[in-house]
């Protein structure tokens, strides 16, 4: 099933009335809404504003049916499975356990888009070493591969032609003192379901709202091309 067809299934009128009530009102009201997955192991809770940022940035450049509000579910719970999108971070170990490994996999494979950022922004450390053995136990050794710079994801919607944008974070020598130059994907049939980020987009883009028009350019249209990827199959 690509995304398209997993988002047609999960908005149309018989699946709509097959959800519980605060879903099937959700799936009726917003073509989009951002889910933060928890899960047991780590630090799950992290870069509160950032959610805010993006949803504002959807609402302000895209034609979008956008929810205003963040929405936190287990990884182990299978009302995420109903979500259009999925954003997990954390800075600490990525340990699944048996419902959240479940959860993981069926999501991915049936359409679902999870979008992974290490707060620690290396390759070293505790998360990133983690989360990649957990991927490679689940979807294979040679799964998560690097993305090119020419990926349809950098003009899904704005142009990166020099694929992912550096954060402040790499600029300033924190983390492993690397500027990655680019991210790294699982795909599924085609289509990319798992999008890995050393970068810490997170931290980049979890600032006051208000602090926005400091910027010489809005770092967040990123985000925009991530979601706008997501929900376009590709």
């Amino acid at each position: 099933m690509t995304r398209a067809q997993f988002l047609r299934l999960l908005l149309g009128g018989a699946a709509v009335a097959a959800l519980p009530g605060p879903l099937r009102a959700q799936a009726g009201r917003y073509d989009f809404w951002f889910t933060r997955l928890k899960y047991d192991s780590g630090d799950w809770d992290v870069d509160a504003r950032m959610p805010s940022n993006v949803i504002t940035s959807l609402i302000d450049y895209t034609s979008l049916r956008v929810d205003p509000q963040e929405h936190v579910v287990a990884l182990s719970d299978p009302r995420m499975l109903q979500a259009p999108f999925c954003y997990l971070a954390g800075h600490t170990l990525v340990e699944f356990n048996a419902a959240e490994r479940q959860n993981f996999v069926r999501y991915v494979r049936n359409g679902g888009f999870v979008f992974v950022d290490d707060c620690n922004h290396d390759i070293d450390g505790l998360f990133a070493k983690s989360f990649e053995k957990q991927m490679a136990a689940l979807f294979g050794p040679k799964a998560l591969r690097k993305l090119p710079n020419n990926h349809a994801l950098y003009r899904s919607f704005f142009s990166f032609p020099d694929g992912p944008p550096a954060t402040g974070f790499e600029l300033n020598g924190w983390g492993d003192d690397l500027v990655h130059d680019y991210l790294k994907g699982i795909e599924v049939d085609g289509r990319l379901g798992v999008l890995y980020s050393n970068k810490d987009y997170g931290c980049e883009w979890d600032y006051d709202w208000r602090n926005k028009r400091f910027l010489a350019e809005d770092n967040t249209r990123f985000a925009v091309n991530i979601v706008m990827h997501a929900l376009g199959g590709g």
